[in-house]
């Protein structure tokens, strides 16, 4: 039985996720902290605060694995700083946290085309976020890399919703993938075997090309 910690499960990603985890047998108990109030669940804790940093601080029961399912774009988060703040900062605070309290694996979501040394501000933060989760020194460490995502947010994002008629259309790595199938991908990978770093892009990612490895 599993005990995890989940951060962003507000997000397009982190809600699948969560609601994959609530109705997975072998998950016992939940840990999300968020800024806005989840749906109570016999199994979830759900700390709120406007401060997600602070509250990452302040937990203190055990888990085994950490998801990181945070995510923002320079447009929403209003500055570079800001972006980096959600998609770096908070991100490697998530996964020292899940190792304070005890966990072995972590799980991230990165993007596709990410790297240190990208030119383009989101690729390179995401590349960073990757290289400060491996310099943690994870027995297993998991990264997805999704292209663009298709699902229903609470907030949507003007760019998404202009160009995922084309990624529908993109072959392989290229094609746009359902949360739903990033977030099962996830679930899949933390009840997998196997230690070190393993990194799955976005073709991996698709319910159909996973089902065909």
């Amino acid at each position: 039985m599993a005990r995890v910690l989940i951060t962003g499960a507000s997000g397009l990603v982190g809600g699948e996720l969560l609601r994959l985890l609530l109705a997975d047998r072998r998950v016992t108990a939940i840990t999300a902290p968020s800024r806005r109030p989840l749906p109570p669940h016999d199994k979830l804790t759900n700390p709120v605060g406007d401060d997600l940093f602070a509250l990452l601080t302040e937990l203190d029961q055990p888990v085994d694995a950490v998801f990181c399912c945070l995510g923002t774009t320079r447009q929403q988060a209003g500055s570079d700083g800001n972006f980096h703040y959600v998609d770096y900062t908070l991100v490697v605070e998530s996964a020292l946290t899940g190792r304070r309290l005890g966990a072995q694996h972590c799980l991230a979501v990165s993007a596709m085309g990410a790297s240190p040394h990208s030119t383009f501000l989101y690729n390179r933060i995401k590349g960073e976020m990757e290289q400060a989760l491996r310099e943690q020194g994870w027995q297993r460490l998991t990264l997805v890399r999704p292209s663009m995502l298709l699902g229903k947010r609470a907030a949507p994002r003007l760019l998404e919703r202009v160009a995922q008629p084309l990624f529908r259309l993109l072959p392989g790595r290229w094609k746009s993938v359902a949360a739903r199938d990033v977030a099962q991908t996830l679930l899949e990978q933390a009840f997998s075997s196997g230690d070190g770093v393993r990194v799955l892009e976005s073709d991996r990612l698709q319910h159909g090309e996973r089902l065909a490895h």
